[in-house]
């Protein structure tokens, strides 16, 4: 089923929890992947009402991809599946936290997080600048 999220339709998920979401001008709350056992964060995606209802029926994470405008449940074509182990609303109800059991490479590039190429500081090093990525750097 594919649906742009804000368009007025029924919805599955329960009107409990659909009352709580806090969501953007589009609809859509962010929605954080952890791996469950290690803290792992693994990638950030994008859910409306029916991607959250999806994930917590199914205990698979589905999202919405806003660049393909479609609803996606991740591992579907790569393999790389996420399966729920635990789904939780931040204090303010526009997060998303779902703890998952990943299987394979979280990135579609094929890394193991979506955080794992471009590290701007690590243990409280100096931060990396401008010139150390070959960006041109900011008027100060």
């Amino acid at each position: 089923m594919t649906s742009t999220p804000g368009t007025p339709r029924p919805s599955s998920l329960d009107p409990e929890i659909a009352a709580r979401l806090k969501r953007g001008a589009d609809g859509l709350v962010p929605a954080i992947a952890q791996q469950y056992d290690t803290g792992e964060v693994l990638m950030l995606g994008w859910m409306d009402e029916e991607a959250l209802h999806r994930t917590l029926t199914t205990g698979r994470c589905t999202y919405w991809s806003r660049s393909r405008r479609e609803y996606w449940v991740k591992g579907d074509t790569s393999g790389h599946f996420q399966r729920v182990k635990s789904v939780a609303l931040d204090c303010d109800a526009d997060t998303v936290l779902v703890k998952v059991d990943q299987v394979g490479a979280a990135c579609h590039t094929g890394d193991r997080t979506c955080f794992d190429a471009d590290v701007l500081l690590e243990d409280g090093g100096t931060a990396r600048t401008a010139a150390d990525s070959g960006a041109p750097a900011a008027d100060q």
